[in-house]
């Protein structure tokens, strides 16, 4: 009987601790898929929705200029106090003065050729000290600039340090997000409507982002551009990289048809339209990527701190292994000894292919073909490339845009190889007085449907409608398909973090029958 007893009692430990195992790994699996899904798509939504909740309030207190004005002003009376220095901090300014003068009389007067980068001391109404740095011709001319906004100056300086720091050829350059640009033309385009002048407009811009100093003073440079009398596309262009080429030449076309207010308020309208595009292709790809990442790290925990706490449980019970088992503890222990050399492999081979996309076009031309063959893949990268290159030459066409410009400007929005390969060929057929469309015939990424509604455009002679519609035609189809790409691709991946953890358990599990038998 006690013989009996003793089976009967391993008979129940061991029941347990299967029932154990396979409640601790279903916990696992179902509660790591539940906080991918947490981490991943829910807070991302959260955030984004919390975002967007944040900035369209921030865009409706700002909308309406009128109060915009009233606000700043009320905010000025609040703030305003007369500011007191010590005797010394006054004659140093004085000696400061002094020297300003007799330097504007002399080489301060001479304008350069090339843009220099000036630092300044100067004094507003309420006797605050300011300093800064903008970009001019001459010191005398930075010092009208500085007397016109109200300021008392006292010091212009420049010297090659200053130059390599502050100006616009600098290693320090400026760049406006999509996001900004978008609040910026809009905000431009109410003041002018409303009546205030450009270069007031500027100034008010100015304050807006006074917290950004890199912005400000690109603004302020821009206000000095005007003030000389330079065009607004000319004081645009002479910012560097921080407005995007296809902007410039918008403006400069309005600027000789009359219809800048137009033209602001329709790139506003462009570039909120690819932006979002942008985000849900960014979408489409974050999502699956986020979830990858965290399926390879629950993965990795598992073979690197479970399997091997198995591995001692079969050393003490002599358990002989074979088959997956085996394969399983092979991996477990490889990754385990060599986790360090395999990451700091992935981390030099990451940047190796990043430089390699960024530097050589070949290389990227290759990815980027790869990519464009995959099967859904394909078809989102398609559909959003043809979306944001029509898009873009219907607003060339539609603010008269010369042909060329226009071919030019389209082949620096795009990084894509294929694209660009078929612009520049478009560029050779205008050159040869052959149609637009003949670069578009049999290409491999160019769907049939795009490529007929630019011949009847061009035949139409109504080019830039049918650039429209196209883009409207191809931005639906590209929602759609992200759409459906984040819908196929989460039970996918899902389903394989499942298949593999399910292996791993098999894999454990085969070992405990056996040695569930011996005990028997």
């Amino acid at each position: 009987m006690a013989e009996v007893k003793e089976k009967k009692y391993w008979y129940v430990t061991l029941g347990d601790f299967f029932r154990n195992i396979f409640l601790t790994f279903f916990a696992i699996i179902t509660y790591s898929l539940i906080g991918i899904k947490a981490c991943t798509y829910d807070l991302f939504v959260y955030l984004y929705n919390t975002i967007v909740w944040h900035l369209d309030k921030g865009y409706k207190r700002t909308k309406e200029p009128a109060n915009f004005l009233q606000v700043q002003n009320d905010k000025t009376k609040k703030k305003d106090k007369v500011y007191n220095y010590s005797a010394k901090t006054l004659a140093k300014l004085e000696a400061d003065y002094r020297e300003l003068v007799r330097d504007l009389q002399t080489t301060g007067a001479t304008r350069s050729k090339e843009v220099n980068a000036y630092y300044f001391k100067v004094r507003d109404k309420q006797g605050k000290i300011i300093k800064g740095t903008m970009n001019g011709l001459s010191k005398l001319d930075i010092n009208a600039f500085l007397i016109n906004e109200g300021y008392q100056v006292y010091s212009i300086k420049t010297s090659p340090l200053i130059n390599f720091l502050f100006k616009d050829s600098s290693l320090i350059t400026v760049k406006m997000s999509t996001k900004e640009l978008v609040f910026w033309l809009t905000q431009l385009s109410t003041y002018l409507k409303s009546g205030i002048t450009l270069n007031d407009a500027i100034k008010l811009l100015s304050k807006q982002v006074s917290k950004k100093k890199s912005k400000a003073r690109a603004f302020q440079a821009i206000s000095y551009e005007l003030t000389l009398g330079s065009s607004f596309s000319n004081a645009l262009e002479k910012q560097g990289d921080m407005f995007p080429a296809l902007l410039i030449n918008m403006v400069k076309a309005a600027e000789a048809s009359g219809t800048l207010i137009e033209t602001l308020e329709d790139m506003a309208n462009y570039y909120t339209e690819v932006d979002e595009t942008k985000k849900e292709m960014r979408s489409a790809m974050m999502y699956p990527a986020i979830i990858s990442v965290f399926a390879i790290v629950v993965i990795s925990v598992i073979m690197i701190f479970i399997i091997p706490e198995f591995v001692k449980i079969y050393e003490k019970q002599d358990i002989e292994i074979s088959g997956i088992t085996l394969f399983v503890i092979n991996v477990s222990n490889f990754l385990r000894d060599n986790i360090i050399s395999i990451l700091g492999i992935a981390f030099f081979l990451l940047i190796v292919i990043v430089i390699a996309y960024k530097n050589i076009k070949s290389f990227r031309r290759s990815v980027q073909t790869f990519f464009m063959h995959i099967p859904v893949i394909k078809d989102v990268i398609i559909y959003n490339e043809l979306a944001i290159f029509t898009k873009t030459f219907a607003s060339l066409l539609r603010n008269n845009v010369f042909i060329t410009e226009s071919i030019d400007i389209l082949s620096k929005i795009t990084n894509n190889e294929i694209y660009k390969g078929i612009l520049f060929k478009t560029i050779n057929n205008i050159v040869k007085g052959e149609k637009i469309s003949e670069a578009f015939q049999d290409h491999w990424a160019v769907p049939e449907v795009a490529y007929f509604m630019i011949v009847t455009g061009e035949s139409t002679g109504e080019l830039d409608n049918m650039m429209q519609k196209v883009s409207d035609y191809y931005q639906g189809l590209h929602k759609n398909v992200v759409n459906n790409l984040k819908a196929f691709i989460e039970p996918i991946l899902i389903s394989l973090l499942a298949l593999v953890v399910g292996g791993v358990i098999i894999a454990v599990v085969i070992p405990m029958f056996k040695m569930y038998g011996e005990l028997l």
